[in-house]
């Protein structure tokens, strides 16, 4: 007896982007939480430091800066990693997502909730820069460095999130002529070729990032926070998770229904109803 192959993404995406996705209390608070556990986390990374490595020269230096790791410093990891997996465990994706995921699609969906999140973040810190500057005349000396700080981590995370969403830049000119074979070969190429500059960044990288991370390197200003201490690590933990969201992503397409492309792809099913609405009422 034949099973009926499930619809792809792409066949459902006009349906669902019709319906009304209402993300729930947990998708909003649990990545909120997160967020500012980590943060707690990332801010005291010194004493973390001090903590687990070896007395030395650069533990000396940071003790010097930085105090010893006390009960809220740990109480935050711990917190970090309970919100992420609850997290990880609770997403859902909205109807104009990708539609076919595994469990490590769940944690890159996750990860893009914290960056939605962040995003409010970094608009909130400019906004209040703006006020203070030219409405108290009172400018703040943290606003601007910590505005750089969470646009790194944004467009950081936003790379994963855009891979596990497949909305990276293709070109679909020649890949929708080719058959099902050769296309596979070509997925199969550019992954192999992802996670090659992956190994290439990691393997050149690793010194430099790791030296920073390990004598918390910061900016050097006013405000001082820790961004070549942090971005410098990230741009490695993000970029393999990219590659590995990249064999994610083929494992699951292998075998998917061979789509063409079209302009109307690119149409919001919502944004063309709310113009009838609006067209209608003229």
């Amino acid at each position: 007896m034949s099973q009926t192959p499930s619809p792809t993404p792409v066949e459902t995406s006009a349906d669902a982007g019709a319906a009304v996705y209402r993300p729930g209390a947990v998708e909003i608070v649990v990545p909120i939480l997160f967020i500012l556990a980590f943060g707690w986390v990332v801010w005291n990374g010194p004493a973390y430091l001090m903590a687990l490595r070896a007395p030395g020269p650069e533990v000396d230096a940071l003790a010097r800066r930085y105090g010893a790791p006390n009960m809220f410093d740990w109480l935050a990891v711990l917190a970090s990693v309970a919100l992420f997996v609850i997290g990880v465990a609770t997403a859902r994706r909205a109807p104009s997502e990708w539609q076919d995921w595994g469990l490590f699609d769940r944690v890159s969906v996750f990860i893009g909730r914290i960056t939605m999140v962040m995003i409010v973040g970094l608009v909130a810190v400019m906004t209040f820069e703006v006020v203070a500057r030219y409405v108290f005349e009172r400018p703040t000396l943290w606003a601007n460095e910590m505005s750089l700080w969470l646009a790194g981590f944004i467009f950081l995370l936003a790379g994963l999130y855009a891979m596990q969403q497949r909305s990276h830049i293709r070109i679909f000119i020649l890949y929708d002529l080719m058959p099902r074979w050769m296309q596979r070969v070509c997925d199969t190429t550019s992954t192999a070729l992802i996670c090659l500059f992956a190994f290439a960044l990691f393997y050149g990288a690793w010194g430099e990032a790791s030296q920073k991370f390990l004598r918390w390197e910061t900016f050097g200003t006013a405000f001082d926070p820790p961004i070549p201490a942090t971005i410098k690590p990230m741009v490695l933990v993000v970029v393999t998770l990219v590659a590995i969201q990249a064999i994610a992503n083929l494992i699951r397409d292998w075998n998917a229904v061979p789509v063409i492309h079209t302009a109307a792809d690119d149409i919001d099913p919502e944004e063309l109803e709310r113009l009838r609405r609006q067209v209608g009422s003229d």
